[in-house]
């Protein structure tokens, strides 16, 4: 099947727009650029990777990350691990 890589960025973008509002109540300084940074990380070390769904693997750290949020209220060193936690299982990066 066609992918549309387009509405497929767009759906990305929108999950992380909805992240970013789930972390709003806990945000300090710098935090929502530590959760970019995090971000940027996760989707460049999952832009191949694909669910067996088809959809991209990033969708799975976007929604930990929005549990950890929205369901949960953790802070920022949360939401960053949630969208890292996949990226140290499958790709060559590690902890440090």
């Amino acid at each position: 099947y066609i992918i549309d890589l387009e509405a497929e960025k767009s759906e990305i973008l929108k999950r992380y727009r909805a992240l970013l509002r789930a972390c709003k109540p806990t945000m300090k300084k710098g935090d929502k650029k530590m959760i970019r940074q995090a971000f940027d990380m996760a989707v460049e070390n999952h832009k191949d990777m694909r669910r067996k769904s088809g959809e991209p693997y990033i969708y799975h750290p976007i929604a930990v990350a929005q549990i950890a949020a929205e369901e949960i209220g953790l802070g920022t060193t949360s939401i960053v691990c949630a969208l890292l936690h996949d990226v140290v299982e499958d790709t060559h990066i590690s902890l440090e």
